[in-house]
């Protein structure tokens, strides 16, 4: 029997592993922890995020966003997305059921990384 890979960690890099850390505290609604001068994490089922600060954590390079967007399935959409309100978030598709079936929302966060919020009765894994 073959043992399929789980996903483990994902990681976000940001330009201030302090305001990243109060940012994603905020919206995902869990404090998280520091593991490093430069890394903050959060626990997110199996899945570990981890918000990244490559100088804080003395590496030489800038931070970059991802150029995709990170899925979260959540088990309260709207109130994510009141939160990301609060923050002050760039919201890139506001609240609304895709073609496939998910009601989600896409945003950026404060270092340009996309985020999408799934309502997980929702979630649709193409099978």
């Amino acid at each position: 029997m073959v043992q399929v890979p789980r996903l483990y960690r994902v990681i976000l890099q940001a330009s201030d592993i302090e305001r990243a850390a109060r940012f994603y505290a905020r919206l995902l609604g869990v404090e998280g922890r520091r593991v490093s001068p430069g890394c903050h994490y959060f626990d997110c089922g199996d899945v570990i995020l981890a918000t990244f600060d490559p100088q804080a954590d003395g590496d030489n390079f800038d931070a970059r966003p991802n150029p995709d967007h990170v899925y979260f399935a959540v088990d309260d959409l709207n109130a994510v997305y009141r939160r990301a309100l609060e923050v002050k978030v760039e919201i890139l598709e506001e609240i609304r059921t895709q073609p496939w079936g998910e009601r989600c929302f896409y945003m950026k966060d404060p270092f340009g990384n996309p985020l999408c919020f799934v309502d997980s009765s929702t979630v649709f894994m193409g099978r």
